[in-house]
């Protein structure tokens, strides 16, 4: 009897519980439907544009201007085969993007990190808005910047030619590299490189050996989103550049014609320039992701 009354006086408390889980649970579905359906907007919003034009590109010019959408085609390469081959070649706006973009880059990078790691170890007095001097430049719209560089380029004798287009780019990239750098060597416990200079390193082997490995997330970060600010670029290479140094961006306005647009090749060549950005991002997604996690928190 004394069992059953203990066994019985157990269930409303365990049953109460039980029911505001329940309760809880419900509440939560919608929010999670609702969360789920979100998320499947935005790649939709952001995928299906991506896969038209990658879709577009293998298209005959038939079937890229039907007046209905043809999902199901032949498919041809004779809008890449017209891209490399006779008057549109467009192999040197490929060169000059790769050995701007990926120079611009590298150079940022480097220079970046010994920028950042300067930045962050100082102790001088107004370190903060120095720091917030570096970003306020990457904040300046393109267009109150490439008058004043088209003059200073023009003189300086590097209009139409790959190392201005370069220079043109570090204007932008090199704030941005040195500002994110130093977020991430602020992250860094200074016991850690003191610990170095009581063993015997000099300063340059404490950079070099101690401090810079710790930031390899924030060394791909930065270069990768160089490269895509560089790699995507138009209002620079419109200006600074010439017929010797034009880049793929420009090759793609050069399909828009009073005549008419040849849709094909221009798929064809969004193709060329948005695929290499989207595979280097996987590539280094790893890096990519927890180096901007840790940037923001080092930021803070």
């Amino acid at each position: 009897m004394n069992t059953l009354t203990a066994t019985s006086s157990k269930r409303p408390a365990e049953v109460v519980p039980s029911m505001a889980a329940r309760r809880r649970r419900r509440r939560r579905t919608p929010a999670r439907i609702g969360i789920a359906v979100a998320g499947l907007l935005v790649v939709a919003w952001t995928v299906v544009p991506l896969a038209w034009m990658l879709l577009g590109s293998f298209k005959s010019a038939a079937d890229v201007t039907s007046a209905s959408p043809r999902f199901f085609f032949t498919p041809t390469l004779e809008n890449y085969v017209g891209l490399f081959s006779g008057a549109n070649n467009l192999t040197p706006y490929l060169v000059n993007s790769i050995i701007a973009a990926v120079g611009s880059a590298v150079i940022a990078t480097v220079l970046g990190a010994l920028g950042g790691y300067a930045l962050s170890r100082t102790t001088m007095k107004g370190k903060d808005s120095l720091s917030f001097w570096f970003i306020s430049t990457r904040m300046a719209p393109i267009a109150a910047v490439v008058l004043p560089l088209f003059l200073m380029f023009r003189v300086a004798g590097l209009i139409d030619t790959l190392p201005g287009l370069v220079l043109a780019y570090l204007t932008f990239n090199l704030p941005f590299a040195i500002w994110i750098m130093s977020a991430f060597f602020d992250g860094i416990p200074p016991s850690l490189e003191e610990s170095a200079q009581v063993a015997g390193c000099s300063p340059w082997q404490v950079f070099w050996h101690v401090a810079l490995p710790l930031t390899k997330a924030g060394l791909v970060t930065t270069a990768v989103l160089c490269l895509v600010f560089a790699w995507n670029d138009y209002a620079f290479a419109t200006v600074i550049s010439g017929p010797r140094s034009q880049t793929l961006p420009i090759a793609a306005t050069q399909l828009v014609t009073q005549t008419g647009v040849d849709w094909g090749q221009l798929t064809a060549i969004g193709t060329i320039v948005v695929l290499p950005m989207i595979l280097a991002g996987i590539a280094v997604r790893r890096w990519l992701v927890s180096g901007l996690t840790l940037g923001a928190v080092a930021g803070e």
